[in-house]
């Protein structure tokens, strides 16, 4: 008989696996894995990995997890560098799932994931040569998560991915993104606005 199962079992006892029985994974223990599967450095800071496809920047900063999300989220505009805006005027996240990120009053990316406080997704609709993508399928994805070293000490992770989604020149975008004046200066700027 096709699918029947194997000498011993009961035809009819269904088994859960350990893994559906076991609670989720406490991000803390999954932190190191993380920074070894995107190469990334147990010391520095900011520490910086990734691959050919994938920028992996995280760093520590002395505040609660939700101080550091609210921070990076709801004060978008404080610590975002004005010469790598589009116009150079206002940019904020709507924070909420399917919300916006606008630069003066532009939708330059949409909110795909919303978790307060531990992670959010961005499709993020600047290109190579900071040309605005129409849509979020030609976009790059930024996913962030905040993890609780204790109270007040959290590990942001960012990882911009899905490069690309943007077409030609994605590969001098993402060089562009893992240099030294991209997301390691843009985590440093962040880091400044926490003190």
């Amino acid at each position: 008989m096709h699918g029947s199962p194997s000498s011993g079992s009961h035809p009819n006892k269904v088994f859960a696996s350990a893994s559906a029985l076991a609670p989720p994974p406490n991000p803390r223990d999954t932190l190191p894995m993380f920074k070894w599967l995107f190469g990334k450095g147990e010391d520095a800071s900011p520490a910086t990995g990734g691959n050919a496809e994938v920028v992996v920047v995280s760093r520590r900063v002395p505040v609660s997890r939700e101080q550091a999300f609210a921070a990076f989220v709801d004060h978008f505009d404080a610590w975002w560098p004005r010469e790598r805006r589009l116009a150079g005027g206002a940019i904020a996240i709507d924070g909420r799932y399917l919300g916006a990120v606008r630069e003066a009053g532009e939708t330059i990316g949409a909110v795909l994931s919303f978790q307060r406080p531990e992670h959010i997704v961005i499709a993020w609709q600047i290109g190579p040569g900071g040309k605005h993508e129409s849509s979020e399928g030609s976009a790059s994805r930024i996913d962030v998560r905040f993890v609780a070293i204790d109270a007040n000490t959290t590990e942001v992770v960012v990882v911009h991915r899905d490069f690309a989604r943007h077409g030609d020149g994605w590969q001098g975008y993402r060089a562009e993104m893992g240099g030294k004046s991209g997301w390691p200066a843009l985590i440093e700027a962040y880091a400044r606005t926490l003190g």
